[in-house]
């Protein structure tokens, strides 16, 4: 039987147990919708980062990918009345938004008397699966890992062997990818899984030894940098796995990102709303945070770290911690206002790990003692980048500073002379303010 792949964050062909089900029914027709109300709205760095992985996934499909432009709610009955197709097949979605979506284009589906079918999901372990022993989700991650593993999963599958169909091409859909392609607002990493796998293999062989030693270093080339592949499906979980050790702290940060997955399964508000509501007070010091978006807040550690996001679409997971806390609770913003910046500028950004990873720190998350961790800028920096290479890359106006000294330009007598601003506020007057507001909450 005819049949419609519709892609989404499955940008692959191979271990896509949705493209082996199409592929086993007969010819099969690949195809992305670029929906306006999403394209729009994602902005220039997402947008690119999606086209130039799209290209990667036409030339792994031997230019067998079709694009169309508009609502797949009217695209997907369409297209499949155009090739005779009588089913759609799709990797399941898991998202808030993506559950909504796909509702909509099956209720169409159902209209027009075409079948859709759902196998797989973007994750290891499908999120909703692992539970307790009285069947209640996990809201802590140590327990959650240890019923992810036991769980487990199955091996990656092969590509398979596809008849691909072919349909004309749609102008306003090639013209939005090369619309996105062009308007990169910066140099974006190799997209496809062939460059995925060459980098997790060399991960695996060159950085992997080190990793739980190196992970919280951002001058080092210590992580597997898998995280924007993840996001888009280039690779699956499940190949990354398939590398490693899955009792070790790589497989282990796998699945703190099907945990925060598990947790917007169960709470899809926790998206943009506390996990735990908290009766906190918050500010929004708009000059504050435009100078923390820009990396202008005068702590180097913090300025650098924006900076990476700005020219990298991509940040450091320890930094982003340290980003996070220094907005949450040196600024007191409420978290989505940042969650929302990285999720502008991340080529990775992922509403599940992205806004819990925020909520984690902000301290209305699934951690039960958040008031405790207020991160410290300038001891972050002194532990994690002790010689300063990681702020002197991203801060030129210190890269005149030796070693650690570019962490207190304050205390080096040319610390300003090439214009770096001074602290926006004092560490140690704000950390107890973030510690008082906790102490009012009552809980």
């Amino acid at each position: 039987m005819t049949s419609v792949l519709w892609f989404r964050r499955d940008l692959r062909i191979s271990d896509h147990p949705a493209l082996n089900a199409a592929a086993d029914a007969g010819p099969v027709l690949g195809l992305f919708v670029i929906d306006p109300l999403v394209w729009d709205q994602a902005g220039p760095v997402r947008r690119a980062w999606v086209a130039a992985s799209l290209q990667a996934l036409r030339d792994e499909t031997g230019g067998h990918l079709v694009l169309r432009y508009g609502d797949p709610v009217a695209v997907l009955p369409a297209v499949a009345r155009e090739i005779g197709a009588g089913t759609v097949h799709i990797t399941r979605e898991t998202t808030p938004f993506g559950l909504a979506r796909d509702a909509r284009v099956a209720a169409a589906l159902d209209d027009a008397g075409l079948a859709r079918v759902g196998t797989g999901t973007p994750y290891a372990v499908d999120p909703g699966s692992v539970r307790s022993q009285k069947g209640d989700p996990y809201q802590v991650f140590t327990p959650f890992s240890r019923g992810w593993r036991e769980i487990g999963w199955e091996p990656p599958l092969p590509a398979p062997d596809v008849s691909w169909l072919d349909l004309p091409e749609d102008t306003a859909a090639e013209q939005a990818l090369a619309d996105a392609l062009a308007e990169a607002p910066l140099t974006l990493p190799t997209a496809g899984t062939a460059a995925a796998l060459e980098r997790m293999t060399w991960f695996r062989n060159e950085a992997i030894g080190d990793y739980a030693d190196l992970r919280d270093r951002p001058g080092v080339d210590g992580t597997s940098r898998m995280s924007p592949y993840l996001k888009i499906g280039s690779v699956h979980p499940r190949q990354l796995l398939a590398e490693v050790d899955p009792a070790g702290k790589f497989a282990t940060e796998i699945a703190w990102r099907e945990f925060y997955a598990d947790v917007l399964w169960h709470r899809p508000a926790s998206a943009w709303t506390d996990l735990r509501d908290l009766p906190l007070r918050y500010d929004d010091p708009t000059d504050l945070i435009e100078a923390w978006r820009q990396g202008r807040t005068g702590f180097p550690i913090v300025d650098a770290g924006m900076r990476q996001l700005l020219g990298e679409g991509w940040m450091h997971n320890r930094v982003r911690m340290i980003t996070a806390s220094f907005l949450t609770k040196d600024l007191h913003a409420w978290w989505p206002v940042g969650a929302r910046h990285f999720l502008d500028h991340l080529i990775d950004g992922d509403v599940a790990s992205n806004s819990h990873g925020w909520q984690w720190t902000a301290g209305t998350g699934t951690d039960a003692s958040p008031y405790f961790r207020v991160f410290n800028p300038i001891t972050q920096g002194l532990k994690f980048d002790s010689d300063g290479d990681y702020i002197r890359r991203w801060v030129p106006e210190l890269a005149h500073l030796p070693g650690s000294a570019v962490h207190e330009p304050w205390k080096h007598p040319l610390g300003y002379e090439a214009d770096y601003p001074r602290p926006v506020v004092d560490h140690a007057v704000e950390r107890q303010v973030a510690l008082e507001r906790y102490a009012e909450r009552g809980d």
